[in-house]
């Protein structure tokens, strides 16, 4: 019999992030910083605000983009959760156009993936750092916005 993990929809957060810094570029490759300056979070599980003073370091080597984010989040009963962020975005790919339900969490030919770690000494959101979640990603104006499922 053959296991298949399931994946359970926690929280969505909406990270408000400004204009990229360049940092640098190499053979190939282009490096850039994202600042995080705000946001919320809001779903089933976790509800609160993102901090301003994260942000996101990238490297895109071709038509690939690797993303490495830090930044805090504040649950709405004051907790401050440490996330680092990691994943991948390029388009081009054939994969069709994704929802959640009657929300598009994707477009047709993009694919942004994050895999994050949590870090919480609050008793109420342990859970975070003891369970291995997906994030599935988009960009919205302003915003970078993240569906996290855990894996179950």
């Amino acid at each position: 019999m053959t296991f298949t993990p399931a994946l359970t929809f926690a929280f969505e957060i909406r990270a408000r992030v400004s204009e990229p810094l360049h940092v640098g570029h190499g053979d190939g490759e282009r490096t850039e910083f994202t600042p995080i300056t705000g946001g919320t979070v809001h779903g089933p599980r976790l509800n609160g605000t993102v901090l301003a003073g994260g942000g996101d370091w990238s490297d895109t080597r071709g038509d690939v983009c690797a993303l490495e984010a830090r930044y805090l989040v504040q649950a709405d009963d004051g907790a401050v959760i440490d996330i680092v962020n990691r994943g991948y975005y390029h388009e081009g790919r054939p994969c069709p156009d994704q929802f959640d339900g009657e929300l598009k969490v994707a477009e047709s030919g993009v694919y942004f993936r994050t895999s994050p770690v949590f870090r919480t000494d609050a008793p109420a959101h342990r859970w975070l750092a003891e369970t291995v979640f997906v994030g599935l990603a988009r960009a919205e104006e302003d915003h970078i916005v993240i569906r996290f499922h855990s894996v179950d």
